[in-house]
């Protein structure tokens, strides 16, 4: 695939990059002037703002995927505003330039949802979902609550409350969509739905991720009105 992507330069990106050029796909990659030197290798970088679509609507193609991992380092429930004006206005701006580009597959990072916290970074997640189904570009959602990697680790220390929570059966599928996923997890589910595209809306969620493996064929569809196969039975 010849591949756009937005936020290339951050914590997952960084490692999504090397998947992808390893697996012998073409990486364009957004960078502001001067940030190209945090790529790696063989990666092209195009210069432009992510917050305004009109510095590189077009220079999208000649790619077919588009990948948006935009979003505020280490959300927490003190950056709302950050959420509306960073990571919506990106996802907005990049619709934009994806649509009626050459894009025939968007690949979203979003969050699980609904969920008890985070309110704020959750609605604007879904709002770029409505977005993306709005503009009619096939789209892949993909869903982690928490990413455990790198100077993400504290969310071990509880992790014996998920499989406790796991346990009671009304609460099961709430759990299981919440659980973290590890990195190398997230890296492989974004780069299989690279390589295994979509013509309508996918939604891949934690379950799925932590399943994930190298060439393992994504569930299509998983599109339902407002919510993915492990919707949450509580909230």
């Amino acid at each position: 695939m010849n591949i756009f992507i937005t936020g290339g330069t951050g914590y997952i990106g960084r490692h999504l990059i090397p998947e992808l050029l390893g697996r012998g796909h073409v990486v364009r990659a957004l960078v502001r002037e001067g940030s190209e030197r945090k790529l790696a290798p063989n990666v092209l970088p195009v210069h432009g703002n992510a917050l305004d679509a009109s510095t590189f609507a077009a220079d999208v193609a000649p790619s077919d995927t588009f990948i948006q991992l935009v979003g505020v380092a280490h959300p927490s429930p003190a950056k709302a505003q950050e959420f509306r004006s960073i990571d919506l206005v990106s996802i907005r701006e990049s619709v934009k330039a994806a649509s009626g580009a050459s894009i025939r597959h968007f690949i979203y990072l979003s969050v699980a949802h609904p969920a008890p916290v985070m309110k704020p970074y959750v609605e604007v997640r879904e709002e770029g979902e409505r977005l993306l189904r709005e503009s009619g570009i096939p789209s892949t959602f993909i869903r982690p609550w928490y990413v455990l990697g790198p100077s993400h680790y504290w969310p071990y220390a509880i992790l014996p409350l998920y499989w406790l929570w796991s346990a009671i059966p009304s609460s099961r599928d709430t759990a299981q969509r919440l659980y973290p996923v590890k990195l190398a997890k997230v890296v492989q589910a974004i780069a299989n739905a690279v390589e295994n595209p979509t013509d309508s809306i996918r939604i891949v969620e934690a379950p799925e991720m932590r399943r994930s493996v190298a060439g393992y064929q994504l569930p299509e569809p998983a599109d339902k009105p407002d919510r993915a196969p492990y919707s949450a039975r509580l909230w």
